[in-house]
């Protein structure tokens, strides 16, 4: 999960080597998937009115149900 995310915002901002991702798995099976960009490429990551930002929650919920499990998407300023 955390390469699709990081894909997704490499492929969106101008400064792709600023982008970092972790991921976290928690006991329940919750998978928290944390986002950094330069503060420059914020607004490129979150996107008008926040669409960017829940299209890419939109996808990562879709590869968890496959994997039966859960993903939050966390965007670090």
């Amino acid at each position: 999960m955390k390469e699709l995310i990081e894909f997704i915002a490499k492929s969106l901002v101008e400064s792709p080597e600023a982008i970092i991702v972790s991921q976290e798995d928690d006991a329940d099976g919750t998978v928290l998937v944390k986002l950094a960009a330069a503060p420059g490429d914020m607004g490129r990551i979150i996107g008008k009115q926040g669409r960017t930002a829940k299209a890419m929650r939109t996808l990562l919920n879709a590869k968890a149900t496959r994997e039966n499990r859960r993903a939050v998407l966390q965007i670090l300023e």
